[in-house]
């Protein structure tokens, strides 16, 4: 679908939202293209949120059927946490996205977005009993902060949020067994470094396991003392956001739309 079709089918938004919408839209539009555009996407079967500032738990989504790369931020879907469409859309929603998303964006108010991808590393990684091992300075930033969940099969059935909201307690990530990985943060640009390196975590790995040398190991003491140094640099998690923001407009991506 070409970018003029998409704008016929959605009026912009910009100047109907507040401006804290407003800018939640084009930051949330613009993770969806970096996700594409670092190959992170999976066709349109996976999804990224984030809470509409100011309001009663609604969150905005996206609208099921585009690419990655054709969102804009007037397209993104502004629902409720009982999954109704609050805007005038032409699109509906992944029943899947919503279940998964409406959990945590109900159950931690600490979340301003949840990322979700199907990455083949981060399959692979989800499918290993052991799951993510502290073999790399980016893993060291999920150590003691990453959930696992159990596989269910297509998250459609909405008793799994339960199950869901439990298994990821107060972690800053969980890998989906036999399933993809998931982020959350206060912003967008958090939950997108997260996911950034939580991917390069699990490609470290899957490249490491190939090997047949015997894996180094930190101790769990090192390995605490990394995790907290990079909880206190947590304040930098933005720095980076506008020199991503650049790398979009120099391909003429269309998330501010």
């Amino acid at each position: 679908m070409g970018v003029d079709t998409i704008n016929k089918l959605v009026p912009s938004l910009k100047g109907k939202v507040s401006d804290e919408e407003w800018e939640t839209r084009v930051n949330l539009a613009a993770c969806y293209h970096l996700v594409a555009h670092y190959g992170m996407s999976d066709l349109v079967f996976t999804h990224i949120s984030a809470r509409v500032p100011g309001s009663d738990h609604h969150f905005l989504i996206n609208p099921y059927g585009l690419f990655f790369d054709e969102m804009t931020a007037s397209s993104l879907i502004k629902v409720d946490i009982d999954g109704k469409i609050l805007d005038d859309t032409p699109f509906n929603i992944n029943p899947a996205g919503y279940t998964i998303h409406s959990a945590i964006h109900a159950a931690r108010e600490d979340v301003g977005c949840v990322l979700h991808t199907h990455t083949t590393a981060g399959m692979a990684v989800s499918a290993q009993k052991q799951g993510l091992l502290p073999i790399s300075q980016h893993s060291m930033m999920f150590y003691g902060r990453l959930a696992y969940h159990g596989y269910e099969g297509i998250a459609l059935d909405l008793d799994e949020r339960e199950r869901l909201v439990r298994d990821m307690g107060d972690s800053i990530a969980m890998i989906l067994r036999n399933h993809g990985l998931l982020t959350v943060g206060s912003t967008v640009p958090e939950a997108f470094r997260r996911i950034f390196y939580l991917e390069k975590s699990c490609e470290s790995q899957i490249k490491a396991l190939a090997g047949d040398s015997e894996l180094i190991i930190p101790s769990r003491e090192v390995c605490e003392h990394a995790a907290s140094q990079f909880k206190i640099s947590a304040s930098q998690s933005g720095l980076e956001w506008p020199g991503l923001l650049r790398i979009l407009d120099r391909k003429g991506a269309n998330y501010r739309d």
